[in-house]
């Protein structure tokens, strides 16, 4: 049998971060795009199930738009069952614009739900919400049969250890040896997979679209190709997003110029090769010279046209050799000498001071 398993899709998400208000709407869509290519996929592949692990939607408030897609997704494919277990961004807003809830759709609650697929009803699918009320031993009320295959559906950070608070922490000490096949996780947005114990695995399937330069990388969902004589799970990461967001370093240690630095720039990214839908930010690294003429906003002018998303960020440390202004008599260097023996600043604010205090002593405009 044929299971998707995603999570944090985030649909409605505003996606106002480094993007301009008619992009924002651009890629509030591709989310949903992605939803349908996704369930298009299933269809078209042979898939029974499709897990949602939580955080299907961004906010409480879902706009018509995302609620009729999802619900006509839904209805429109009957032969496959969808399990949705809400998140912490979900609210169960949604589940009210159904006047009866199609058979298709399988929800959980606080406490543990089941389900069966496949043939003889191997298959079993575990399921609870952690938001909320849930028991203080959520995880000893989880009982599974050894003879069957075991999908434990949970939305929540991953812990080794215990923890007394509300929030959605899963310690996956306490849910080893319960005959766990695959734990099918949600809430971090990015791919990952790993060994659980010496029967299952567990997984993040990361979303399906990534919205901010904090989501860099691949993404999509989990394929599982499940054998039900044997009982084994091949579980394969699918790509599906619309657009990827990039993080490129360039080290400038050597430019002294903006010129310079944009040369070095180009350079670094034409050797990325990333086609211009998607989004990037390079990230300026190295030491550089007190001297060192550095305009970002023009940089990030320079290749505004190049990129979906285009934005520079500054990482370099100041490169300030006190002996060079031990016997400076000049303004600036009675100016690098106190700043460099101020015991109440950090490296970095040391390193910021010097750099807008001389760009101010040359009369160029102080860029924070």
């Amino acid at each position: 049998m044929r299971i998707i398993h995603c999570a944090d899709l985030h649909l409605d998400s505003a996606m106002t971060s480094n993007l301009s208000p008619e992009k924002a709407r651009e890629r509030k869509g591709e989310l949903l795009n992605a939803f349908n290519r996704m369930v298009n996929y299933a269809a078209t592949n042979g898939v029974g199930a499709v897990i949602i692990a939580g955080d299907l939607f961004d906010t409480k408030k879902v706009s018509l738009t995302a609620r009729n897609a999802v619900k006509n997704a839904i209805e429109s494919n009957p032969e496959i069952r969808f399990y949705y277990l809400q998140g912490n961004h979900d609210a169960g807003s949604f589940l009210d614009s159904f006047n009866m809830l199609p058979e298709n759709l399988k929800l959980f609650d606080d406490d543990w739900k089941v389900y069966c697929e496949g043939e003889n009803g191997r298959i079993c699918i575990y399921g609870m919400e952690l938001n909320g009320g849930r028991p203080v031993d959520w995880y000893n009320r989880l009982i599974t049969d050894p003879d069957k295959i075991n999908i434990v559906v949970l939305h929540g950070q991953e812990s080794e250890a215990k923890t007394k608070d509300k929030t959605e922490i899963i310690p996956f000490s306490e849910l080893r040896n319960k005959n766990i096949d695959y734990l099918a996780l949600g809430h971090i947005h990015s791919f990952k997979k790993a060994k659980l114990d010496g029967r299952g695995i567990f997984c993040y399937p990361g979303c399906l679209e990534g919205r901010g330069f904090d989501e860099p990388g691949e993404h999509g969902f989990v394929m599982l190709e499940i054998n039900e004589e044997n009982g084994e799970i091949r579980a394969e990461f699918i790509s599906n997003a619309e657009r990827r967001m990039y993080i490129v370093e360039a080290d400038i240690t050597d430019c002294m110029t903006t010129e310079e630095i944009s040369a070095k720039s180009e350079r670094v990214l034409k050797e990325k090769n990333i086609e211009p839908k998607h989004m990037v930010k390079l990230v300026l690294t190295g030491e550089t010279d007190v001297n060192c003429e550095k305009d970002i906003p023009f940089i990030e002018t320079r290749f505004r046209n190049s990129f979906y998303v285009f934005k520079v960020s500054d990482a370099t440390k100041l490169r300030v050799d006190p002996e060079e202004y031990i016997r400076d008599e000049s303004l600036k260097g009675e100016f690098v000498r106190t700043v460099l023996n101020a015991a109440d600043l950090s490296d970095e604010e040391r390193a910021e001071i010097i750099r807008c205090g001389i760009n101010a002593l040359k009369g160029e405009e102080i860029q924070l």
